[in-house]
């Protein structure tokens, strides 16, 4: 089976698609998409690792599918799909559950983080999260995975059950003729410094689409007239922006608005600090409104088409799981084999 390079990653319908998604993942895969084969999935199965309202699971695949195609993803091209069409992640999941090492798992700090004081209430499902993962990314035998900061942990993971699964099955392997090992251990692909976007109305905190207050977020679906308001609310200080970037240290809310300014426009913050110094925030806001508008509001003016035409995005997403399936259907069946099951 010929290895080649390809690149997995996908995005929780849990609702609320954001600036700092948008910055932070979307428009990452939709630069991708020139010189790499990718698969973007639509990860329903980590959802309901919290209880998730069906019908607003339903809409927010959806959504989460509407805002990949909205931002550039051509799904002609590119495979656009959510992960419960393909059987292969649950399968390969359980077979990861049988791989990984509960020591292992016990490190991750996302899920002491997420469940917090409440462990024993929380699911087995977000506790096993990371092998499920791996199986995400294995089963396409993806060698690349765009990652954030909170995400290297999950991925250092994925590589530890590929290298695991390889030493644990190195002769069945062999005799399948993979003397390499079976699965690649995927690398992480990081393109320059990862835009950080914190709330509007507090520099200390992520933007978060579960925060109380809609105020404190851009959300991809906001109209032109909601952007402008939001950011005209958005927290400042009363000094004037710096010249150069150290201007900006303790000032949390300042370097938010410049760093989603420098990020918008694809230039360096020093640029952005350079053309902007001197000016107080009644000057730099309009010049972010507008800039922003620009940007998103096409965005989301597109969502909004996509969302009224439901069976469009449920065709899409079918035809990306057949292309999906193409893909995982005989690793599946490989590993099968290596593992020791018999049967079609």
């Amino acid at each position: 089976m010929k290895q080649n390079e390809r690149v997995f990653s996908g995005v929780q319908p849990t609702g609320n698609l954001h600036l700092g998604n948008y910055l932070g993942a979307i428009k990452r895969f939709v630069a991708l998409q020139e010189e790499h084969e990718c698969l973007y999935c639509v990860v329903d199965l980590h959802a309901i690792t919290v209880w998730q309202d069906p019908e607003s699971l339903a809409h927010n695949i959806r959504e989460v599918a509407a805002a990949f195609i909205a931002s550039g993803i051509d799904p002609a091209k590119q495979i656009i799909f959510n992960q419960s069409q393909v059987s292969g992640h649950a399968e390969l999941a359980w077979i990861f559950n049988c791989v990984a090492r509960m020591g292992w798992l016990n490190r991750m700090t996302q899920f002491k983080e997420k469940a917090g004081k409440h462990k024993e209430n929380a699911s087995v499902g977000l506790f096993s999260y990371p092998n499920l993962m791996a199986a995400d990314i294995l089963l396409y035998r993806a060698t690349h995975v765009p990652v954030g900061a909170d995400q290297k942990q999950h991925l250092e993971l994925a590589r530890d059950i590929a290298q695991k699964f390889n030493n644990d099955f190195a002769s069945s392997i062999e005799k399948c003729g993979h003397e390499e090992g079976f699965f690649p251990l995927p690398k992480p692909l990081i393109a320059g410094p990862a835009t950080r976007v914190m709330s509007l109305r507090n520099g200390a905190e992520k933007m978060s689409k579960s925060a109380p207050s809609d105020m404190t977020r851009i959300n991809l679906t906001d109209d032109r007239d909601l952007i402008a308001k939001k950011i005209k609310k958005a927290k400042t200080d009363p000094e004037p922006l710096p010249s150069e970037e150290a201007g900006l240290a303790d000032r949390p809310e300042a370097a938010n608005l410049v760093g989603i300014y420098a990020a918008l426009a694809e230039m360096p913050v020093s640029d952005v600090l350079a053309q902007h110094g001197g000016a107080g925030f009644g000057a730099f806001k309009p010049e972010l409104i507008e800039l922003a508008v620009q940007k998103l509001s096409p965005i989301s003016e597109e969502m909004q088409k996509l969302m009224g035409e439901a069976g469009e995005i449920d065709a899409i997403l079918i035809d990306g799981a057949n292309r999906a399936r193409e893909i995982a259907d005989p690793v599946m069946a490989r590993v099968k084999e290596i593992v020791g099951f018999i049967g079609k």
